[in-house]
């Protein structure tokens, strides 16, 4: 067997054709629908990026322990249990800078080799002491030019300066090189290759080709960098940040095209696997908001696109699934293609098992930590907030205490208790670190970042937009349910049925 996965970030699962999308041409993701399955009900997992990858590489939902930070000690990561059960030789190509900050750093090191390609938003890449600040002023707009020290802003207009042409766009350079290890490995077996871009991620920022289609006639400085919130600005400053996302997903279309031509060209189809998804969804004014963290969890953010070509299974080119899935299934699909057993703490299931339409679960658990916890069965979802954001019993259980950016600070482990071993932790103890609003997480992309924290209740089957929240209490409480079995059965702490105002279940101590 041989696999590659290709992982793309906040790509928007219906701004694509086989998605019924019809702003965006998606020509290749059309392509790619007609050789593989497609599930039409797969969900995110922890959020944002990196606990996301978490539970890619985990099987395993970690955002009722934990917020944005490394592997720890006692995770199973899929790319090392297939080097050690079948000898598969695993290779991760990626310009998502996060696995080299201190939150992401012991990611990238769980594959036999790997490629970092530079220059995503505000990677340290290029050394510019004395940026030329006037012309930039002129050129980026207001909201993301900076003069900080150590901003994305400032970073990202100094490693602009060195991204000129098509082939320099770190998400070309990203398969450029994944055609590389193909064109020196095609031939050998068992195998892995993950080409992953940071692209459709904002900054929204492609080879003026790509944008030429969505001219929008805007003749201000570069605004293709929305911020996290609420939408204040003027209409056509919302659509040339739209058109320029746009453009990144055309880029996106067009290189999974050349990964498919490599596919047809020397007929991988028939003994190499193909998966290709996302981390999660990005707003782009629906509900009146700007990107993700910081509003409800909607569906344009938890519900995200995924295909699978399974080569044992030919026949189902061009079928579709309506199984319920989520990210942590990505782990156990690939053990499964290569033949390898999943470990214990694993639970997600393999997607090949799903791709008939068969169910394997009653519902999907999804969420930030310290947020809202929130549960989907298909055709509702329910948002469950604390009743006060401010006051709630939180902890980081951890062993590798880091954020993004930065260890913990003294002042979070002032106050830590060792907390014992949990059901997945494999016997390790781990720290029990109270949440403090002084936090580099908590007003980043933590609790005190939110601007929305009421519970809802919605039925997609006829509120697909999410307008009109349900007052039913009957269902409420089936679905209060469905939440409390899937948190016990992820191990959740009891603060964590505390806080959502839950009855903590017999058996959780």
């Amino acid at each position: 067997m041989k696999a590659v996965f290709v992982l793309l970030d906040s790509l928007n699962r219906h701004m694509l054709g086989a998605y019924g999308g019809t702003r965006i041409p998606t020509p290749n993701f059309d392509r790619l629908a007609a050789r593989s399955t497609t599930f039409d009900r797969h969900y995110v997992g922890s959020l944002p990026c990196m606990p996301a990858r978490r539970d890619m590489l985990t099987g395993r939902l970690t955002f009722l322990h934990r917020s944005w930070g490394p592997l720890e000690p006692f995770d199973n990561a899929f790319p090392e249990i297939l080097s050690r059960q079948k000898k598969t030789y695993s290779h991760l190509i990626t310009d998502h800078f996060h696995y080299w900050e201190d939150g992401g750093a012991t990611y990238h090191n769980r594959y036999d080799s790997y490629e970092f390609v530079r220059g995503q938003e505000g990677d340290r890449w290029k050394a510019m002491v004395q940026p030329h600040w006037e012309r930039l002023r002129e050129t980026y707009h207001a909201r993301q030019f900076s003069e900080e020290p150590r901003s994305y802003f400032r970073q990202n207009m100094v490693n602009r300066e060195f991204i000129r042409e098509e082939k320099d766009f770190p998400s070309v350079r990203c398969f450029a090189e994944g055609f590389e290890f193909l064109d020196r490995n095609r031939d050998a077996d068992n195998w892995f290759l993950q080409i992953e871009t940071f692209d459709p991620h904002e900054p929204f920022t492609a080879p003026e080709r790509f944008k030429a289609p969505f001219d929008t006639g805007w003749k201000g400085p570069v605004r293709d960098w929305p911020r996290y919130g609420r939408v204040d600005e003027l209409p056509e400053e919302c659509e040339e940040l739209r058109a320029n996302y746009y453009a990144v997903v055309s880029m996106c279309d067009h290189l999974l095209g050349q990964l498919l031509d490599y596919f047809d060209e020397h007929d991988l189809w028939k003994d190499t696997a193909l998966v290709v998804t996302s981390d999660h969804g990005f707003l782009l004014g629906e509900h009146d908001f700007w990107a993700k963290n910081r509003m409800n969890l909607y569906e344009e953010v938890a519900h995200i696109p995924l295909f699978l070509h399974d080569p044992r299974f030919p026949e189902r080119a061009g079928t579709r699934s309506g199984a319920l899935t989520q990210s942590i299934d990505i782990a156990a699909t690939f053990l499964d293609l290569f033949g390898a057993e999943p470990p214990p703490e694993n639970e997600g299931f393999s997607l090949s098992g799903m791709a008939d339409g068969t169910e394997r679960r009653k519902g999907a658990l999804f969420g930030y930590f310290g947020g809202a916890v929130n549960v989907t069965d298909g055709q509702h979802t329910y948002h469950r907030f604390p009743e006060d954001l401010s006051k709630q019993a939180l902890y980081q259980y951890t062993l590798v205490p880091t954020h993004i950016f930065s260890p913990f600070t003294p002042a979070e482990l002032a106050d830590i208790e060792l907390s014992p071993p949990l059901s997945f932790t494999k016997g390790a103890s781990l720290l029990k670190v109270p949440v403090i609003d002084r936090s580099p997480m908590y007003n980043n992309y933590g609790p005190g970042s939110l601007l929305e924290s009421e519970t809802r209740l919605y039925d997609l089957a006829t509120d697909p937009g999410q307008d009109a929240p349900l007052d039913d209490p009957k269902l409420e409480t089936a679905m209060t349910e469905l939440m409390s079995g899937l948190m016990q059965a992820n191990g959740a702490p009891p603060e964590a049925f505390t806080r959502l105002g839950l009855d903590i279940p017999a058996g959780v101590t």
